[in-house]
């Protein structure tokens, strides 16, 4: 396995695994389950599997968030390794927005629903990031989890609108055992406020919006954000909340409701 810090290194390693279709995995690292799941995926399609490891500043809020997010990266990379991906792409933030960077994609119906509403320019900096990663290692399949359906749909509208020649490939949202969504932000989770984001998996699978709000709002320690149908590709019932200082976000497909 090949890790490159330059957008250089990546496109010369690239060019070099050429043969075949490439397979592009974005991550910000702290892997987990749900990330190797997309990775094992990969391996299995294409001949080549790049995974990006970038915390992208350009999607967080100037709230500290950005400064708190889990990092390490010699346990993502040993993890990628084991995997089977060949090369990684782990630029600096200078990297990707170098001095005098203007240039943005913006989603504007998607990008300002839901998340969007709540985390403004989010979807910005989302699709601006993930457009630069396409350009520079050109793959023809990307990866992404269910857990993130706006994310999807957002890059989906993306894809469709800037006829990018790239497959998006959605694997399903990973649980763990008690039913809660895999997100590297779980680990900020304190026993006692786990038990309590429980609550959102178990509301949503409801899969009705009535029935989930009335749930969480029910439940002690949550502060909701929003629990809505979105019609999305397939539409789904997605909700936010937050507990303690963490907010999380989840969703379940309704395949086959009229809502």
């Amino acid at each position: 396995m090949k890790v490159c810090r330059t957008v250089a290194e990546i496109r010369a390693a690239s060019t070099s695994h050429s043969r075949g279709s490439v397979g592009l995995v974005p991550t910000m690292g702290s892997l987990h389950e749900g990330h190797l799941s997309l990775l094992r995926a990969a391996r299995e399609e294409c001949d080549t599997v790049v995974m990006s490891l970038f915390v992208n500043p350009a999607q967080f809020a100037e709230d500290g968030d950005l400064e708190r997010y889990p990092r390490d990266e010699a346990r993502d990379l040993e993890l990628a390794r084991a995997t089977g991906v060949d090369l990684v792409f782990a630029p600096s933030a200078d990297e990707m927005y170098p001095p005098g960077f203007q240039t943005w994609v913006e989603v504007a119906e998607l990008g300002s629903i839901l998340e969007g509403e709540h985390r403004p320019g989010h979807f910005r900096g989302v699709a601006t990031v993930v457009l630069k990663l396409f350009t520079i290692v050109r793959p023809d399949r990307a990866y992404f989890g269910q857990k993130d359906a706006q994310q999807v749909e957002v890059l989906r509208r993306m894809i469709r609108d800037l006829a990018l020649e790239v497959e998006l490939r959605v694997l399903p949202t990973v649980r763990d055992a008690d039913g809660l969504a895999l997100s590297s932000r779980n680990a900020f989770l304190t026993p006692e406020e786990r038990e309590r984001a429980l609550a959102l998996p178990r509301a949503l699978s409801t899969r009705d919006p009535v029935a989930a709000r009335a749930a969480l709002a029910e439940s002690n320690g949550l502060v909701v954000d929003y629990v809505e149908v979105a019609d999305f590709d397939p539409p789904v019932l997605a909700g936010a909340v937050r507990v303690g200082s963490t907010r999380l976000v989840d969703n379940v497909p309704l395949e086959g409701d009229d809502e």
